[in-house]
């Protein structure tokens, strides 16, 4: 059975028998630079279709990127305001009142430099007001890019799915990891408030998407829960704290007929139940050096949800064969048993990778990959 990339990564999502593992991938901005003026393809964002990738989403597969179909920034007229500037840095102040330094050399996520919301009174003064302006509201919606890939995706038969960003990852780059996390610890109430009023206008704002340009094949929810060998926070306190959140955004999915892929780095795996209970279909990207265990992933909870990623990005970066068909065998086949994986690794693929390597990451992985069978 040879199946198009929609066909497959529907089949994928649902443990269905298919033809071969799907194939997703995230790419670090100078890796696709740095390839792309080797003569591999013309231009950086042609990666993903140079790579056949099975399925896609909006705001793309390069990063760091604009991820932004739904911005949920509290002014969304203000802009990125530039503090200061030095040969390698950028002082940005952006619309939540965030100031945040910027490496122009490279990518990765920016330092947490000083935060105007900290605690409770200023999400209420600075925060709230602006997210409860429905005169903003199809501003805050790109309405363009959607439409674009939405056509693509039809012409092509490859699997589209439109990209949110999650509460928690709302809510951390606005006050910080610290104070958000304080107020876990000490102001539950108003976390618990805070995601469900991103969930709740986020899901107005999908609702005039839909209804403008049509539904997508899935929803792709970016959030960050964890790090290096634990989650943010306790299984009790996210089930108690976002947890209502996450729910009523994959409910909303669901009443639409469509699966939810949720982006989790780091550390995870004590969240999973609950993740699972409270909608998704699928978790990406399995990070590897947070601790993340694909085969173990897959013996607890292969029955119940599809996995993407988890082959460590590190055995690439030694541009050695060798590693890369060992990371390959120990762990694919074991991802692959029984449908329900797609292969990618486990965070994004760095400078370090050569053109070469990826290649044969991919068709090593695909060859293996291949249901026998089928």
């Amino acid at each position: 059975m040879e199946l198009t990339s929609k066909e497959r990564f529907d089949r994928i999502l649902k443990h269905q028998p298919v033809d071969r593992v799907g194939l997703f991938e995230v790419f670090w901005k100078e890796t696709v630079q740095r390839w792309s003026a080797e003569g591999h393809f013309a231009r950086p964002e042609m990666v993903s279709d140079h790579f056949s990738l099975d399925v896609r989403r909006t705001g793309g597969e390069i990063t760091p990127g604009d991820y932004r179909t739904i911005n949920l920034i509290a002014d969304i007229y203000a802009g990125d305001q530039v503090v200061e500037e030095t040969e390698s840095t950028k002082l940005i102040r952006d619309g939540n009142g965030a100031l945040l330094r910027w490496i122009k050399t490279g990518s990765g996520a920016p330092e947490h430099v000083d935060f105007t919301v900290k605690d409770r009174g200023g999400w209420e003064e600075h925060i709230r007001p602006h997210l409860l302006d429905q005169r903003t509201y199809e501003r805050r919606i790109n309405f363009s890019s959607y439409r674009e890939l939405r056509a693509k995706c039809s012409r092509e038969d490859r699997f589209m799915t439109c990209g949110v960003v999650g509460p928690f990852d709302q809510m951390s780059p606005m006050c910080g990891h610290e104070h958000l996390l304080m107020g876990m610890a000490l102001d539950g109430e108003w976390v618990r408030e805070m995601a469900d009023l991103y969930a709740t206008v986020m899901i107005r704002l999908l609702e005039i998407l839909f209804e403008r340009e049509g539904l997508p094949d899935g929803l792709w929810v970016w959030d960050d829960l964890g790090f290096k060998h634990r989650p943010f926070m306790s299984p009790a306190m996210f089930r108690e704290l976002l947890y209502p959140a996450h729910k009523k955004i994959f409910d909303f999915a669901h009443s639409r007929k469509l699966p939810v892929v949720l982006h989790c780095d780091g550390y995870v795996e004590t969240l999973i139940p609950s993740l699972i209970e409270a909608g998704i279909n699928c978790l990406q990207p399995i990070e590897a050096k947070a601790g993340m265990d694909l085969v173990r992933l897959k013996q607890r909870f292969g029955d119940q949800i599809a996995l993407i990623g988890g082959m460590d990005e590190r055995a690439l970066e030694t541009n050695d064969v060798g590693a890369v068909e060992a990371e390959l065998l120990n762990k694919l086949p074991a991802a692959m048993a029984g449908s329900g994986y797609v292969l990618q690794v486990d965070h994004s693929v760095s400078p370090l990778v050569n053109y070469e390597t990826y290649r044969y990451f991919v068709e090593r992985g695909l060859e293996i990959g291949t249901y026998r069978d089928s």
